[in-house]
């Protein structure tokens, strides 16, 4: 019996995540939520209206913010964009500016809260794979699937430094293994929901995987749930 499941997405900067999210809505026709992609629409916000300064976030100044921010998606010519306020920032949110403050605006509860309801609203009839650092532990946490990725570091790094290298940003790989370094520190350590594995989560490594091979292992994990007989 086949039936809609929502599948949770968990893992360090630069696994994969929402390459490997993507594919799973394509080849099943499910929703795609990058969770990740909401943060740094907030940065952006935050960076934008001189919510930033000296590498830091002016956390209350944000918070009275919220009102005036939403994030959605639309599609374009077949690709998932994220919009501020209307405004299509895909690119903008991906630059190093970004990336160096999203864990500062991730670890603030009010921001968390809005963006989580937002989240959970999406995902209510099923049908969603969502990607992010606590999806399967407080945004889905009844998502009948959820994974967590992780890679070794300096190969996480190494792609990170191509996907820049390939939008012409110029940045070095030792700044980029830092900036990892620094957001896999913020995001474990943070007091409002650390990035964790939860215990029914299913481990994917993929140091040593092509994208085609953890699509299938995660697929494969997805249709055993979503064929099987209640």
């Amino acid at each position: 019996m086949e039936r809609k499941i929502n599948i949770a997405i968990d893992g360090y900067s630069s696994c994969g995540k929402s390459t490997l999210a993507k594919g799973i809505a394509k080849a099943l026709g499910y929703a795609y939520i990058d969770s990740g992609a909401m943060y740094r629409a907030v940065t952006l916000y935050a960076i934008r209206n001189g919510l930033s300064n000296n590498d830091e976030i002016d956390e209350s100044g944000l918070e009275t913010e919220l009102d005036n921010i939403t994030v959605d998606f639309t599609n374009s010519n077949g690709m998932n964009m994220t919009r501020l306020n209307g405004e299509i920032v895909e690119n903008e949110i991906r630059n190093m500016e970004v990336s160096a403050l999203v864990s500062q605006v991730s670890r603030i509860k009010k921001v968390r809260e809005k963006l989580r309801l937002m989240q959970q609203d999406a995902s209510r009839f099923g049908g969603v794979v969502m990607d992010g650092r606590d999806i399967g532990s407080a945004v889905l946490p009844f998502a009948e699937l959820k994974i967590f990725m992780t890679a070794n570091k300096d190969i996480r790094a190494m792609r990170r430094f191509e996907e820049l290298a390939e939008k012409g940003e110029t940045i070095t790989l030792e700044e980029i293994r830092a900036n990892l370094e620094k957001r896999d520190l913020l995001d474990t350590t943070r007091k409002e929901n650390p990035l964790v594995q939860v215990p029914d989560a299913l481990l994917l490594d993929n140091t040593k995987m092509t994208e085609k091979e953890q699509l299938n292992q995660a697929l494969d994990w997805a249709k055993e749930l979503i064929f099987e007989t209640s």
